[in-house]
C-alpha cells in the first residue's frame, strides 16, 4: 500500500490514512499498531513522516505511545460534552443512550473545614455532608464523585440513587443555575483508578465544581473522577 499523492504534507495524508483504518476497523480500540518500521514500509512513507504523523494523533488522543511497549489505538470516549453545558451527571449518562446507577460507599457528617467556610460562606459550627458515590453507565464504573454539602439543605431522608440537582431543588428548592469549574488532568491513582477499573495508563479528569444557586449562594461542592478515556470535554470560546 502506498498513499496517494495529492497537495498537502504527506504527513498529513497518512493521518487521514489512520483514521480511516481506525473507523474502518483494520485497528481496533486498545489494539497495538505495528512497528513504525513496518507501518512506514505498509504506507509507502518514510519513518520522519510516520513518526511526525503519530505525534499529532497522540496530542489528539486518538492514540497512546507506551514508552518500550509500544503504540495503540484509544478507545473512543463514550461521553462527549461541552463543558459550558451543566447538566447533572444523571441527565449526561441518559443523554448518551445510557442506563445511569450509582454504588454508594459511605455518607458522612463532619463539621466543614477552612476551604468549606471559605467556599460554601458558612460559620464553623454548621456541619457538612459528605457523599462518596461511584457513578455508572450500563452497569460499568465512569465517575467517582464525592459531593459536599450543607447538611441543613439535605432533607432527613432520601435515596443516595437520586440526583443531587433534583434532590436540591425538589426537596429543598435550591435550584443550582451554575457552576465554577477547575479541571485538573491526573494520572492513575491507587485508590480510585482501582475502583473505576482503569488500566495503569488511563489518566482520571478531576472536575472541582462549586454549584450555585437562583441566588448566587454557593449549594454542592463535587470533585468528580472521570475516566479520560471514556469522556471527552470541550468548550466553545467565542472572541469578545
Amino acid at each position: 500500500m502506498t498513499i496517494k499523492l495529492d497537495n498537502r504534507p504527506l504527513y498529513l495524508q497518512v493521518i487521514d490514512q489512520l483514521r480511516l483504518d481506525i473507523e474502518n476497523g483494520i485497528y481496533k480500540e486498545k489494539e497495538k499498531l505495528p512497528s513504525e518500521f513496518l507501518l512506514a514500509k505498509h504506507l509507502g512513507v518514510s519513518r520522519a513522516t510516520l513518526r511526525e504523523a503519530l505525534r499529532i494523533l497522540e496530542e489528539e488522543n486518538v492514540i497512546i505511545r507506551r514508552h518500550g511497549v509500544g503504540t495503540f489505538i484509544n478507545a473512543k470516549p463514550l461521553f462527549n460534552s461541552g463543558i459550558e453545558q451543566l447538566t447533572s451527571i444523571t441527565d449526561m449518562i441518559l443523554q448518551a443512550g445510557m442506563k445511569p446507577g450509582t454504588i454508594f460507599l459511605s455518607n458522612s457528617v463532619k463539621a466543614p473545614t477552612d476551604n468549606d467556610i471559605r467556599g460554601f460562606n458558612c460559620s464553623e459550627e454548621e456541619e457538612i455532608t459528605v457523599i462518596d458515590r461511584v457513578r455508572t453507565a450500563n452497569g460499568e464504573p465512569v465517575i467517582y464523585c464525592i459531593d459536599k454539602i450543607q447538611t441543613k439543605h439535605l432533607p432527613s431522608t432520601y435515596s443516595h440513587e437520586e440526583s443531587l440537582f433534583d434532590l436540591l431543588e425538589m426537596k429543598a428548592g435550591r435550584r443550582i443555575s451554575y457552576a465554577v469549574t477547575h479541571i485538573e488532568p491526573l494520572g492513575y491513582h491507587e485508590k480510585i483508578s482501582q475502583i473505576l477499573n482503569c488500566d495503569p495508563e488511563t489518566s482520571l479528569l478531576l472536575l472541582k465544581q462549586m454549584h450555585y444557586d437562583d441566588n448566587d449562594e454557593p449549594v454542592l461542592f463535587s470533585l468528580n473522577y472521570f475516566k479520560a478515556d471514556t469522556f471527552s470535554f470541550h468548550v466553545v470560546r467565542k472572541r469578545l
